[in-house]
């Protein structure tokens, strides 16, 4: 941990680690999309997509790259960015690994406003992606309260969000057998979670959520830390303890809302991205700038890894974080369990 002090007498303290880590990830992520945007039925060399991308290529290139490619891939950076923060604010909340939106519900419940409108209202496009922001913003607001008690305990918080997972996921089953077969097939494409078609009409909502959401999270990062030692010690450290977890809970169901409604339910992604951050900067606290970087960078190579391995478009990208989340999981839980903690 260093510290920066500036003329006027105040000092800024920060961990080098994991300002490294950080920028290696984010320099891992940049440089797995500039891989990914040249890999397709029209393969591209890197040096022709960033040419492409300068606005020098040829006119193929650019409108392969620029209309084709690159809105797919910044909604994969967007998405696992958010993701990965949110997971690491819910993770540091709780104060729990398993915290996380796949465990307590958010995802579940972006996926049920996105069923009902695809099943019951036979929404477009735009309407499932509002169904679902709407479905993650009321199931964020209903865990909060069921879990709320004189205060919010890490356990309860997480159970409350299983116990609404398990009943979501029940709903979300039910309303899948009321569709018919065109709907249930167009459900179950969404709910596994794709980056397939997307263009500039999803980035630029995301883009802009993400460009405000994300600032904001980052400035809270020494009051979350804080909150981490528990509700006394934060309290006697000065810290506004339930004004900032409402501040921060809010801004991290708004992330997995946004990320839900422009590219599904992707399991995983902000279980495994503050997990892994935090062994890589080998540091305690949220390291909320570490897991957003390592959230874009495991998507886009998700993302790339099903493109390379079935070919383009043929297994959505939600399969793939499935199954590495899944083996993640497993070995999360047997770490815990020798360490005593579950």
């Amino acid at each position: 941990m260093k510290a920066l002090r500036t003329r006027g007498g105040f000092s800024v303290r920060f961990d080098v680690r994991g300002a490294v880590v950080g920028l290696l990830l984010a320099a891992v992520a940049l440089l797995m999309a500039v891989v990914l945007i040249g890999t397709g039925d029209f393969p591209l060399a890197p040096p022709d997509v960033l040419r492409a991308l300068a606005g020098s290529g040829t006119p193929a290139q650019d409108f392969i790259v620029r209309e084709l490619r690159l809105p797919r891939v910044l909604v994969a950076l967007c998405v696992g960015v958010a993701l990965g923060l949110s997971g690491a604010v819910f993770q540091s909340i709780s104060r729990n690994p398993l915290g996380s939106p796949d465990f307590i519900g958010l995802a579940q419940g972006s996926a049920a406003g996105a069923l009902a409108v695809i099943v019951l209202l036979k929404g477009s496009s735009v309407a499932v992606a509002f169904g679902a922001f709407g479905g993650g913003l009321v199931t964020g607001l209903a865990i909060y309260l069921l879990a709320w008690r004189q205060g919010l305990h890490g356990y309860r918080f997480v159970l409350v969000g299983i116990g609404a997972s398990a009943m979501l996921t029940g709903l979300n089953s039910y309303l899948l057998t009321k569709a018919d077969l065109v709907d249930a097939a167009r459900a179950i494409v969404w709910i596994t979670g794709s980056l397939s078609g997307r263009d500039w009409a999803q980035v630029w909502p995301l883009l802009s959520v993400c460009a405000v959401i994300v600032p904001l999270v980052l400035t809270q990062a020494r009051p979350l830390r804080m909150l981490e030692m528990g509700d006394d010690s934060a309290y006697a450290l000065g810290v506004r303890v339930e004004r900032t977890r409402l501040l921060l809970m809010l801004a991290a169901v708004l992330l997995t809302a946004v990320a839900t409604a422009a590219a599904g339910p992707l399991a995983f992604v902000a279980l495994t991205a503050p997990q892994l951050a935090r062994r890589l900067t080998r540091s305690p606290g949220p390291n909320l700038l570490p897991a957003a970087c390592m959230g874009g960078a495991l998507l886009v190579i998700a993302d790339w890894t099903s493109q390379r391995v079935f070919g383009a478009d043929r297994v959505p990208v939600g399969v793939v974080t499935g199954v590495l989340g899944g083996v993640y999981l497993l070995w999360l839980l047997v770490t815990e369990r020798r360490a005593g903690r579950i």
